[in-house]
C-alpha cells in the first residue's frame, strides 16, 4: 500500500533532482509479506524487496532526460540504512515499512525548467 509520494528537490546547481535534496520527502509504502508455504516449512524470509531506479523520467520537458543517470535508495522498516535499489533485502512473514528516494543527475549540463516526475516500483519477491 503506498503511503506518501516522495518529492525531487533541485540542488542548488540544478543538476541532481532528488528527494533526498533539502525539503524532498521520501516516499513510502507497506508491504505485507504473507505465504502459507513459508509458514508450512518454518521458513522465514521467503520474499525480498527491491526498489530498481527508473530508466527514465515519467514525464519530463524537451531534453528532461538527455544525459540523465537515476539512482534509488531504500530504508526497511524504519532503519536509517539507505540500500541500494537493486539490491534486493530479504523480509520476514509480516508487514514492513519502506522509504524510497529516488535522484536523477544530469551531466553534463542543467536541467531545462518544466515539470517532471519519476516513479520507482517496488519489488516484492
Amino acid at each position: 500500500m503506498i503511503g506518501n509520494t516522495g518529492v525531487m528537490k533541485a540542488n542548488s546547481s540544478i543538476n541532481i533532482f532528488g528527494s533526498k535534496q533539502a525539503g524532498g520527502p521520501s516516499a513510502s509504502a507497506t508491504i505485507t509479506a504473507s505465504s502459507l508455504l513459508c509458514t508450512l516449512l518454518n521458513l522465514i524470509d521467503c520474499y525480498s524487496v527491491s526498489t530498481p531506479a527508473t530508466a527514465a523520467f515519467t514525464s519530463a520537458p524537451s531534453g528532461g532526460d538527455t544525459n540523465v543517470t537515476f539512482a534509488s535508495v531504500f530504508r526497511l522498516d524504519g532503519s536509517g540504512l539507505d540500500i541500494p535499489g537493486s539490491s534486493p533485502q530479504r523480509v520476514t512473514n509480516g508487514i514492513h515499512t519502506i522509504q524510497v528516494d529516488l535522484t536523477a543527475t544530469k551531466s553534463p549540463g542543467i536541467f531545462p525548467a518544466g515539470n517532471y516526475q519519476g516513479t520507482v516500483t517496488v519489488l516484492c519477491e
